[in-house]
């Protein structure tokens, strides 16, 4: 399995960055507001439909199946994609394999380090392994300002501010995505005794009102301040996180009320994806365009890394101190919790779902000092006809 998903990453790699660069480089940077809102809708949705379908999938068919429906989705999108999307103008680049190693070494060694520190006690050898995996990607960074030939992160890119604070806010973004789900899936299943299939509906008014907002949010990017929407989003993304962490509770009687910060986080993601997308981009040469959209989608992925890893460190630290014992009873289901350990576990999920939060927070912080966007730039068209 590990090996199989190295190959899907390697997939995911290849596919990801391709489809905001084809947004930038077919539609001019005015009128990019409604095509970057349906893409971050689309991203959203996903985000957030793939946990239930999940669930129907584990309760229905077993796990396998959340393996093998990717198979027939696959295939319909690669049809799609081979009649739908257009010829793009080409050129010749030269592969950073030391820039890839550096990278590929350096997140593999923080992530592991984040991950797994709680598991070997965060010894010498944990926190050795983290400073490497830092002084490898500081290599990478150095790398890439005095290397030779093509960089695979050109760093001139960040001169551009509002480039370089929509990439940290589309990671903070990630990590306030990515580290929602696991504390949520892990609450409503053990403490509240839901199923998968129940647990993930609790999602769904998150994803529709994502899905209903986005034409809205396109037409509003091309007329308003973006400073305006990626704040407000960001902000409401933030109190929505606070509003769940303030009403998990061990009571199942009151599953009804998670629906309201959930309908909240829909506003605020509606609101975020495609005001950042659509201002990293705005300021870029269109040759540029294409770098500029794999580097921001390669943010956004590293934010849901670092998220995952970080989240998952401090769930086991919150665990082990708010509910101690309850790691090996977990692992049986909810039933196996005492009272007392299901209103710590529900204390542990809490204070786990603050670390989003925060991160929300962050992107706002960045998003408030969004430029106005020029509006003088030339742009063409690089599509290929024909």
């Amino acid at each position: 399995l590990i090996a199989a998903r190295a190959v899907q990453g390697l997939g995911a790699s290849l596919l990801t960055p391709q489809t905001m660069a084809v947004i930038t480089r077919t539609f001019p940077p005015q009128s990019r507001g409604r095509a970057m809102s349906l893409w971050g809708a689309a991203a959203a949705v996903a985000t957030l439909v793939g946990p239930i379908l999940g669930g129907l999938l584990v309760d229905s068919l077993g796990w396998e199946w959340i393996f093998f429906v990717n198979v027939p989705v696959g295939v319909v999108g690669l049809i799609v994609a081979w009649r739908l999307v257009p010829d793009l103008e080409i050129h010749s680049h030269q592969f950073d394999l030391p820039g890839v190693a550096l990278w590929a070494v350096g997140m593999t060694s923080v992530v592991f380090a984040i991950q797994e520190g709680e598991n070997y006690g965060w010894g010498a050898g944990v926190w050795s392994l983290l400073v490497f995996g830092i002084l490898v990607l500081a290599g990478f960074v150095v790398w890439q300002w005095r290397g030779r030939g093509e960089p695979l992160l050109p760093l001139r890119l960040f001169a551009d501010r509002n480039f370089a604070l929509a990439n940290w806010s589309i990671s903070m973004v990630g990590i306030a995505v990515t580290g929602t789900a696991v504390p949520l899936a892990f609450y409503y299943q053990l403490v509240l005794g839901f199923s998968p299939t129940r647990a993930a509906l609790q999602m769904v008014p998150t994803a529709v009102l994502s899905g209903l907002l986005a034409p809205v949010v396109g037409r509003l990017v091309d007329r308003v301040h973006p400073r305006i929407l990626a704040t407000g989003g960001l902000l409401v993304m933030a109190a929505s996180l606070a509003w769940y962490a303030a009403w998990m509770v061990p009571d199942a009687s009151l599953w009804w009320r998670m629906l309201l910060p959930a309908t909240l986080m829909g506003l605020g993601t509606s609101f975020t994806y495609s005001p950042v997308g659509t201002t990293a981009t705005f300021n870029l040469a269109p040759a540029d365009a294409g770098a500029g959209s794999g580097i921001y989608n390669s943010m956004r992925q590293v934010g849901a890394v670092l998220g995952s890893a970080a989240i998952a460190a401090l769930m086991q630290v919150q665990i082990s101190a708010h509910a101690p014992g309850a790691e090996g009873a977990a692992s049986r289901g909810g039933s196996a919790l005492s009272p007392e350990q299901l209103a710590g576990f529900s204390q542990a999920m809490a204070v786990t779902m603050l670390l989003p939060a925060i991160a929300a927070l962050a992107g706002a912080v960045a998003t408030f000092f969004f430029q106005p966007r020029r509006s003088d730039q030339q742009w063409h068209s690089s599509t290929v006809v024909g």
